[in-house]
Formats: structure tokens, C-alpha cells, sequence
């Protein structure tokens, strides 16, 4: 009898202290908000845990536009930290004109009278702004601090099709800026440049040549042109930022040889070459998940970089990504993704990758705007 009393008690124990933060390491996110609620104690376990266990990680969104009215968009995310992939249900806001994303974190759509965009780590709030007084088709677009950059990809018709508009967020207008170098005027569509953004700058990569040139968004000018290429022979270039550090992912060899891909870090300039160190190299077994099965040849890539992450992926066979965390002593973890989004039905519509820094307060934030969260089982 004493002995089944001191087994009803040990049931009863509650659990606390390490022994609960380490459980709640094993926890997704999208559950962790419900957790924080129960206690002060488990709120004060839940963040410990998040600071010092098992600390949050930005996540990946995958969008997919149907084509046809009235044009539904369902979005998912992927959380690194646990492995998970997420649906997202959210008040639904339909884009009649085409979603697009730039520079990993930036979302927007472009339409003959309006301009719509959105920066928040989950993608909820949309600005819609008159377009850009120069209409464009295909533009590179950036958000620098308080300012969106639309550049390029200017209609036949147009006078200048270097031209170069920033909206600022505060003034509410555009301004016209130094248009493009016109070293670029035959590569001005998004298709084929690389964006990204590092403090006051936006850096535009020519994808095949790896040129690039820097816009200072403070003074409004143009920098560069750079030469990226180092001793490898890389023929397809992507660029983006880990924490503000400058990074080039690019596939060596040429189209008929392939060697690998490679990442890089961007380096002091030494005139108008940039140093290059070698960050690491894409394991063989992820570069032929990246191929997919319908084709031996890898001819471009699409990078998503936030934070210490990269989310590689081939546009052309989107079933497989490779993600990538890059350690602060240097280094690459590598791991492959299964796109749980892409299937028969998705592929026939619009599939958009973009990335957010997704803290707890952002689910708290989100579920108080009738937004619901739902773990997809694989």
C-alpha cells in the first residue's frame, strides 16, 4: 500500500526547472505559445528554454498563387528549429496582380495602379501605395530601411530604361534617383540579377557574369562595377546576407560540367575586385537532390539567406531544398528539405520562397489577429 502511495506521488510530481526547459526544446514554436499561458513558472521556462536550449530560428514561407480568379494564395512555413513544417491560416488577402519576392525577406506585387508590399516577419501586413511613376514589368526590388528601391525592368516605351524610383515610407512618395550604369541595360529584368541588402546598400549581382554593382541608398549613387570572380570557375551566381555579411552561393564548373556549389563570403575590396573566402561546400548527395530526377544538369539556383540560414533551391524542381547553417567560427551544417507545399496541384500556380525572423511575440501577435497555425504531417 505505501509503496503504490509513493508512485501516485512521483506521477503527480510536476515537472520544472532543467528538466522542463529541456522538454520544451523538443516543442514547436506554434506550441510554445499555448505553453507560455499555463504559468509564470512555464513562461519562465518557455523563454529560457528558447534563450539558452533551443534558441528560435528564422523560418522559411513557401506561397502558392493560384492563377485563376480569385487568385487564393495558401501559405506555409518551414521552422529549422524543430524540423516542422507549418500551414499558416490567415485573414486572407487575394492578389489579382503576381506575388513576388526579393532579397529573402520582401514580398510585393506590381500592378499598372499600385504598388503592394510587405516586410513583417510573417507576412500579415500589406502597404498599398500608388505605383511607381515609371511602369516596369520585371524590376529589381529592395526595402532598405525605411525606403523601397524599384529599379530596372522598364517597359519598351519608357524613356530611361536604367530608370531608378525609391518610395519613402515616411514622406510617403517616390523620388527618382541616378538611374542604373549603363553597363546594365541589357540585364535589368529580376531574372537576371541577384539582389541584396546590407545596411545602406543594395547590391545587384549579375547572375551569369558575377559583376556587381552597389546602390547607396543614403546618397542615392551607384557604385561599382566589382568583379566576384576568383580563381574557380563559377558560370551562375546568387547573393545574399547573414546578418548583415555579404555571401555569394555559386555553381562551379560550366553547364555541360558541374563540379559543385559553393559559398562564399564577400570581403574587403581590393580596388574594384572583392575578396572572396570560401565559407564551405554543398555536399554531392544535396547537389543531386537539388538535379531532382528529370535532369543530370543543375543550371541555376535561388537563394533565401536571413539570419545564419541559406535555403538553396533549383526553380526548375522545387520538390527538394538544401538548407545550410553557417556557424560564426565558419563552417557549414548541411541538410535537405522536402518541400511539403510543391505537389500536382501547386505546380500548376505560383510558388514564392521568402523568410522571416518569426519570434514568439510575432504567434502571440498573429493568433490575437485570427491567425491559426497548423502543424502538416508529412
Amino acid at each position: 500500500m505505501a509503496t503504490k502511495k509513493i508512485q501516485e506521488k512521483e506521477v503527480e510530481a510536476p515537472i520544472h526547472g532543467d528538466i522542463l526547459e529541456a522538454t520544451l526544446s523538443y516543442v514547436p514554436l506554434i506550441y510554445l505559445v499555448p505553453a507560455s499561458y499555463v504559468s509564470k513558472q512555464w513562461n519562465h521556462a518557455v523563454l529560457s528554454s528558447l534563450r539558452h536550449v533551443n534558441p528560435v530560428k528564422p523560418w522559411l514561407t513557401v506561397h502558392t498563387q493560384n492563377p485563376r480568379a480569385p487568385h487564393v494564395t495558401t501559405t506555409y512555413a518551414y521552422d529549422p528549429r524543430s524540423l516542422t513544417w507549418i500551414q499558416i491560416h490567415a485573414p486572407q488577402i487575394n492578389h489579382t496582380p503576381a506575388l513576388r519576392s526579393s532579397h529573402s525577406t520582401l514580398l510585393y506585387t506590381l500592378s499598372p495602379t499600385e504598388f503592394s508590399f510587405s516586410f513583417d516577419p510573417l507576412h500579415l501586413t500589406w502597404n498599398h501605395v500608388p505605383s511607381p511613376r515609371v511602369w516596369r514589368v520585371d524590376p529589381i526590388v529592395a526595402r532598405v530601411g525605411k525606403c523601397i528601391v524599384v529599379a530596372g525592368g522598364v517597359c519598351d516605351f519608357e524613356d530611361d530604361p536604367l530608370a531608378v524610383e525609391i518610395y519613402d515610407m515616411e514622406s510617403r512618395d517616390w523620388i527618382r534617383c541616378e538611374s542604373m550604369p549603363e553597363m546594365m541595360k541589357d540585364t535589368t529584368a529580376s531574372m537576371w540579377l541577384s539582389v541584396a541588402v546590407a545596411g545602406e546598400f543594395m547590391h545587384v549581382m549579375e547572375k551569369n557574369s558575377g559583376t556587381m554593382y552597389s546602390f547607396d541608398c543614403k546618397m542615392m549613387t551607384w557604385q561599382g562595377p566589382y568583379d566576384l570572380r576568383g580563381e574557380e570557375s563559377v558560370f551562375h551566381y546568387e547573393t545574399g546576407t547573414l546578418k548583415n555579411r555579404l555571401v555569394v552561393v555559386g555553381i562551379v564548373g560550366n553547364a555541360e560540367n558541374m563540379k559543385g556549389v559553393k559559398v562564399w563570403e564577400v570581403k574587403e575590396k581590393l580596388g574594384l575586385w572583392l575578396k572572396m573566402e570560401k565559407l564551405g561546400v554543398m555536399p554531392s548527395k544535396m547537389v543531386k537532390k537539388l538535379r531532382g530526377n528529370k535532369s543530370e544538369l543543375l543550371n541555376t539556383i535561388k537563394l533565401i539567406s536571413i539570419g545564419d540560414l541559406l535555403f538553396v533551391h533549383n526553380p526548375s524542381e522545387p520538390e527538394e531544398m538544401v538548407a545550410c547553417e553557417v556557424s560564426k567560427k565558419g563552417g557549414c551544417e548541411w541538410w535537405s528539405v522536402r518541400n511539403a507545399v510543391v505537389n500536382d496541384e501547386t505546380k500548376m500556380g505560383r510558388i514564392v520562397l521568402c523568410a522571416g525572423d518569426v519570434c514568439l511575440e510575432d504567434l502571440k501577435s498573429a493568433v490575437l489577429r485570427d491567425c491559426k497555425f497548423e502543424l502538416k504531417q508529412l
